[in-house]
């Protein structure tokens, strides 16, 4: 087992939160601690998700599967919806804009062993918003409330709570967020997460948290907050001026698996972790890769690992040049080859 970077000394024990220790609740489902991953498409699969919950992360949702019916045979949705071996509560997040055809994917994921439905009304990309899904979603607050009340009414019985996803608005002049919240609220969602940027503001610009404090002062469900959270002492900040639940890392958590439960451990303690060192990096991204190959099979495995080998091995000397030849490896031996050579020349005694 490889050893955690040691504690720095000194640090406040008051700079973490009281409640930070009591456990978060989602339905029956209570979560390890209150520092998530989010779903992040193509990024957070099975794979990831199992590596940073081992690593600390109190839970993690799966990148959004579509809800349309015909896509769920497809090897694309059928691994995004594959959750065999995870530890429990298991989120599948489901995206679309038909109220109907959503709540069949609810009933169709629980029914397959999801824990936790999560509602995507977040995502800002074009080919989603363009269908009236994700995001879009959020400048029709009609069509909100006939979603969740579709999705949680295909639930009945079946114990499985549904939460959302969205951001603080469609735009910076329709930032309706508080009052999707309150309709979250009446229809019987169980949780709320807000990334504070509009679909306007896509990935730009520094996230607001403003909208998240106002969203959290007017319902009493768990509200968390998401959008540049990338450090504890940036977590507490936003905890502090949001008065959030819980947080929600994104981008910040590609390539470093471990950084949710870093951030954990700075609210639990108030001690801040050093970084962890290329050894134990080699030893995590092992690890990684030989579970991606036996999740996507070699020749897929091969391709779709290039971006997490980037994100892993990003700012290190000579990398520029080290992805033209680990891009170049047609085989998971070759890829794993060139990255070990890659660890030695930075000095390090690789993995075996």
């Amino acid at each position: 087992m490889v050893a955690v970077a040691q504690t720095q000394p000194g640090q406040a024990q008051s700079s973490s939160f009281p409640f930070f220790s009591r456990p978060l609740l989602i339905g029956r489902h209570q979560l390890a601690n209150r520092v998530f991953v989010a779903p992040m498409a193509g990024v957070t699969d099975r794979p990831y998700r199992q590596l940073c919950r081992s690593l600390g992360a109190g839970y993690a949702v799966s990148e959004m599967a579509a809800s349309n019916a015909l896509l769920w045979a497809t090897e694309k949705t059928s691994r995004r919806i594959n959750h065999e071996g995870e530890p429990a509560p298991k989120a599948v997040q489901i995206a679309g804009g038909d109220a109907a055809l959503l709540a069949e994917a609810a009933r169709f994921n629980a029914e397959r062993g999801a824990d936790i439905i999560d509602i995507n009304m977040g995502c800002p990309a074009k080919k989603v918003c363009n269908k009236a899904a994700g995001s879009a979603l959020m400048q029709d607050e009609k069509q909100v409330a006939e979603i969740l009340e579709a999705v949680i009414k295909s639930l009945q019985g079946m114990n499985v709570p549904v939460t959302l996803k969205m951001r603080t608005g469609y735009s910076r002049s329709q930032r309706n967020a508080v009052q999707l919240a309150r309709i979250a609220e009446a229809e019987g969602i169980a949780m709320v997460t807000i990334h504070g940027r509009t679909r306007e503001d896509q990935y730009r610009g520094e996230a607001e948290y403003e909208t998240i404090a106002q969203v959290k002062a007017a319902v009493r469900i768990p509200v968390v907050a998401n959008g540049d959270i990338d450090s504890g002492p940036k977590a507490l900040r936003v905890l502090q001026q949001t008065g959030a639940d819980a947080v929600m890392i994104g981008r910040a958590a590609q390539g470093r698996p471990w950084l949710a439960g870093h951030v954990a451990h700075f609210l639990e303690t108030g001690e801040t972790q050093t970084a962890p060192d290329l050894q134990s990096i080699s030893v995590w991204l092992h690890s990684h890769l030989l579970d991606h190959y036996a999740f996507y099979g070699e020749t897929k495995g091969v391709r779709s690992a290039r971006k997490h080998i980037g994100w892993y091995l990003q700012g290190l000397p000579g990398v520029r040049h080290f992805r033209e030849t680990v891009f170049r490896a047609e085989t998971a031996q070759g890829q794993l080859a060139a990255i070990d050579q890659f660890l030695l020349e930075q000095g390090l005694r690789c993995a075996a």
